[in-house]
């Protein structure tokens, strides 16, 4: 046990304070607008970067954004081990940016971009290329890999399997959520949306989840098909119409999970993973009752059913 892992836990836990709970996100669900519930967040975590009149996108971007500041201070308390464990798990924001950036090459107003500093993977030589096809190529010279395609698709789906090959295979702890988010991934975009794998993406998707499931024409021999390290992502779903529910029910098992890892009695990265976890699933809790709140509000049954 060293002394950075000792104050790299102390200070992951001290972070869960950044939080603003379950109860408090069901309160913003139930706001009868956007400016009610962003109004409420004046004197939360998220009041540097959550504005009254913000449009819903810009809001859900100035939570992403506390997130991953959180994310980098975390990062920095920890040991070599325990920080290269948070670049990855903050690679999430790196797929967004390589995904806003694809749209914007292929003619889509650009977005705004996180800012990952050290926490970045491979971001800086990425956001300076000027055409989905350097896009593609730097992706495949970096450890995103390849996604088989240059579409914004293409690119899109490659990069959040890449995103769960690189957590499933370097943070043990949190290899299941990424493999269980891959599965969902996989399921939606080709049994929802129809749409096929590049060959690429279809390598990367069978080394995390099989090549049976990866070749089901439907969603129980999909489900029949995967490993349980990634069949508990589709626990409960009989239909394609309950797909939704499943990735709502994907965060409240990662939060469940990280609440775990925080009770572990040694001091090593799984207290860290752990915060990243409820952090993360808080962050999310909050988007989805700004959500609802933009759309009139929603009964607390409502939120209640989905998160």
């Amino acid at each position: 046990m060293s002394a950075q892992w000792v104050a790299g836990n102390v200070r992951a836990k001290a972070l869960l304070n950044r939080r603003i709970g379950i109860a408090r996100a069901r309160e913003l669900a139930g706001s009868p607008s956007l400016a009610a519930a962003q109004r409420a967040l004046a004197d939360s975590p998220y009041r540097r970067t959550v504005a009254v009149g913000q449009l819903l996108e810009e809001s859900e971007y100035g939570l992403g954004a506390v997130l991953l500041w959180q994310l980098r201070v975390l990062a920095g308390w920890q040991p070599r081990a325990g920080a290269g464990a948070i670049r990855l798990l903050a690679g999430g924001f790196e797929v967004a940016n390589v995904c806003s950036h694809a749209r914007m090459l292929s003619g889509a107003a650009p977005e705004r971009s996180f800012e990952a500093g050290a926490l970045s993977i491979a971001w800086s030589r990425l956001r300076e290329t000027t055409s989905l096809t350097e896009l593609r190529r730097g992706l495949a010279q970096s450890a995103w890999g390849d996604p088989g395609g240059d579409s914004p698709s293409d690119i899109a789906v490659g990069v959040q399997l890449g995103w769960a090959h690189l957590v499933a295979t370097g943070v043990p702890e949190a290899a299941d959520w990424a493999v269980g988010a891959a599965a969902l991934l996989v399921a939606r975009h080709r049994l929802v949306e129809h749409r096929g794998l590049t060959d690429a993406a279809g390598r990367v998707a069978a080394r995390l989840l099989g090549a049976t499931a990866v070749s089901a024409a439907d969603l129980p021999a999909f489900a029949a098909g995967l490993p349980a390290r990634a069949g508990w992502a589709l626990t409960g779903v009989a239909s394609i119409e309950d797909l939704w529910r499943a990735e709502f029910q994907w965060w409240t098992t990662v939060d469940q999970a990280g609440q775990a890892l925080l009770r572990h009695p040694r001091f090593d990265a799984a207290v860290p993973i752990g915060a990243v976890a409820v952090l993360a699933a808080d962050t999310w809790r909050c988007r989805a009752a700004l959500q609802l709140a933009a759309g009139g509000g929603a009964p607390i049954e409502v939120y209640d059913a989905l998160v």
